[in-house]
């Protein structure tokens, strides 16, 4: 089974994309090769660039903000377990209170770092961190693999509230969700969206032996997904096929 995501909103759309590269770095940081460590620093420099957005800590904010709120309003539920409750409200909080803690936008403590600065600028040109370029970065490169590991553990380390309320944000809007069966006709599904119901995220989960693709659509109305699938050259073609898949809509 393969997971598709489809976000409904340029702040969610933002976070799913610090996802992907805070997952890509915490895969190359515990390799050894000295190459595995330089595209952990090219990620961890592309972490600081999309969490440059202005807005992203603000946003990360309310939303852990809006969710507390919500898991408050169950405390008079007798069905709602109050430890269950308390429990998710304090990871909550503890992801609010250390982003809210950290100073300025993420890796703002790294700006002044004269060595990471020099990398920064040459590493998205094109062979631009050769040893003749950067000869200070190709020492670095040849040291131990604990000690180029122990650097990069230190900066990254300068993200993590970053991530943790990152990570808390996503796991509270999809487990707001509920999957369901859906069928797809001749490879088209359509689905209107209940008016006044504001939705974050759309997961879509299918069967991957058929080598399908979903091309995912939507607004605050409708949501629609066209199964593609992939020629002898790669481009996507429509499928016309009636297929059962996983639709989960996350508020």
């Amino acid at each position: 089974m393969v997971l598709y995501e489809y976000p409904f909103n340029e702040s969610i759309r933002t976070m799913l994309r610090l996802e992907h590269l805070f997952d890509r770095l915490g895969q190359l940081l515990p390799r050894d090769a000295a190459m595995d460590h330089h595209f952990a620093l090219l990620t961890m420099f592309e972490i600081m660039e999309v969490a440059s957005r202005a807005d992203l800590k603000s946003d990360l904010l309310k939303e852990l903000d809006r969710h507390k709120a919500q898991f408050n309003a169950f405390r008079s539920n007798p069905q709602v377990s109050p430890a269950a409750l308390d429990a998710v409200i304090a990871r909550i909080d503890q992801a609010f209170n250390g982003l809210k803690l950290q100073p300025g936008k993420a890796g703002q403590s790294l700006a002044g770092h004269d060595w990471l600065n020099s990398v920064r600028s040459r590493i998205g040109i094109p062979g631009g961190t050769c040893e003749f370029d950067l000869p200070a970065y190709h020492a670095w490169q040849q040291r131990d693999p604990v000690r180029r590991r122990s650097d990069l553990t230190a900066w990254v380390a300068t993200l993590e509230p970053l991530a943790d309320a990152l990570h808390t944000v996503l796991k509270l809007v999809r487990d707001a969700g509920v999957p369901h069966k859906v069928v797809s006709n001749a490879g088209q599904f359509q689905q209107s969206l209940p008016p006044g119901r504001s939705y974050q995220l759309l997961r879509v989960l299918i069967d991957d032996l058929e080598s399908l693709v979903p091309e995912i659509t939507g607004h605050r109305l409708q949501v629609s997904v066209r199964l593609m699938r992939p020629d002898a050259d790669g481009r996507l073609r429509p499928a016309a096929v009636n297929m059962a898949f996983e639709l989960t809509l996350c508020a």
